[in-house]
């Protein structure tokens, strides 16, 4: 007697022929099912372009962020409270400074700001609106800045009281023509000599948001001081050794200065941490509203698959009959057309990943940007896709499967 062939040798034998005639089915319906696929195409494609904008909107904000400087914190006196008694001015100075890094542990450096507004002779009998601003040889990394040319005032400088200054390139530039000629000139502010030894500018365009504008020259503290009757700062600049410890030392910074001034004096003391955080939060809200466009095309193309497969049941019901009358079960007939709407969903979805990863793979190729890359949109875009054709497939297969095979063979 020939041997029965087992239970799983007729499920294997099953499977693979119904899905080489939901190949075979797709082969001969190329254009009708390569359309129905292109929504598809479209729906994964958005997904995974839509993560990667939001992914490079977020870093590119974080990185706007950070170039100015991700570990400051920043410190000015806003007013001496509403105290009928209280007329005098409380500002911050330079022992405020000297006592925050003495006591706040975690402090990398510190520096001064004090504005001076001059108008200065720059030939042919003109004048020009510059602002100068008194600073520590720190304030270069404190804020983060680019030295274009020559260099930035040292200690050394400071400590000799050297009449030196950096100027933007913006100024250098409406000055001197460019960076480098403006190296070695001379710039006299109220009767003084100062030497341009460099020049400099923001990492990143604060559009005028920060103390540096385009009119600036930053000049060693030590030097500003001879322009003042007091010791009081407009500013101090913190940098913490770790962004990590930005918020507990800005509590602390805080706790400190308010210590050594008058309880109703008031005083801002704030970090970037807080614009971080907006900035996290609109870049997730944008990719969200865009992952929701996304999910509607896929919807869209879910529905267009329902659609063809109702349309192909109709076409194949004496098919149908055929197939059940030589033995094909309901549960067959039904895996026969999910198999094809999965099968549509499949080929559109991988089509839609390799073109959603092309294009950011394209632009780091041709660009030096580096666009983030999530592998996991990839893997949620196939398992959406799979989960389209399956959701979206079981309404038509189910009616394949309910068809009365002698009425279907009689269908013409």
């Amino acid at each position: 007697m020939a041997p029965t062939p087992s239970n799983n040798g007729r499920a294997h034998l099953a499977f693979s022929e119904i899905f080489s005639f939901a190949y075979d089915t797709f082969l001969s319906n190329k254009v009708r099912f390569a359309l129905t696929a292109l929504g598809m195409v479209i729906g994964t494609a958005s997904l995974i372009l839509v993560t990667t904008i939001g992914l490079t909107g977020k870093q590119y904000a974080l990185n706007q962020i950070q170039a100015i400087g991700a570990n400051l914190i920043n410190v000015e006196y806003e007013s001496g409270g509403n105290r009928i008694t209280n007329t005098g001015n409380d500002a911050i100075t330079i022992d405020d400074m000297l006592a925050v890094e003495q006591q706040v542990p975690g402090i990398a450096a510190g520096t001064p700001v004090v504005p001076l507004n001059e108008r200065v002779p720059v030939g042919n009998g003109k004048e020009r609106d510059l602002q100068i601003l008194g600073v520590y040889p720190e304030y270069l990394q404190v804020r983060n800045l680019v030295v274009l040319t020559g260099r930035f005032f040292d200690r050394q400088d400071s400590q000799a009281h050297n009449k030196v200054g950096v100027v933007t390139q913006k100024l250098a530039e409406q000055l001197y023509g460019s960076p480098e000629e403006a190296l070695g000139k001379t710039v006299k502010v109220s009767g003084l000599p100062f030497t341009i030894i460099g020049t400099f500018r923001e990492r990143v365009d604060t559009f005028g948001q920060s103390e540096v504008n385009d009119n600036t020259m930053l000049i060693p503290y030590s030097v500003s001081r001879y322009f003042q009757d007091t010791p009081t700062v407009k500013q101090i600049y913190f940098s913490t050794t770790d962004a990590s410890l930005v918020v507990p030392v800005t509590a602390q910074v805080r706790k400190v200065i308010q210590s050594r001034h008058r309880p109703e004096s008031v005083y801002k003391v704030e970090n970037l941490t807080q614009l971080v955080a907006v900035a996290d939060k609109i870049a997730n809200a944008l990719t969200m509203v865009l992952l929701g466009v996304a999910l509607v095309v896929l919807l869209v193309s879910g529905i267009g698959i329902m659609n063809i497969m109702l349309a192909t049941v109709n076409a194949r019901i004496r098919e149908i009959g055929i197939r059940k009358a030589i033995g094909a079960t309901n549960r067959e007939i039904r895996f026969q057309f999910l198999s094809e709407a999965i099968l549509i969903s499949l080929i559109g979805g991988l089509i839609g990943i390799f073109i959603g990863l092309a294009i950011p793979f394209s632009v780091r190729y041709l660009t030096e940007y580096r666009i983030p890359i999530s592998g996991l949109s990839a893997i949620i875009a196939i398992v959406v896709s799979s989960l389209v054709g399956i959701i979206f497939g079981t309404i038509p297969a189910t009616r394949a499967a309910q068809l009365d095979p002698v009425e279907s063979l009689r269908y013409e």
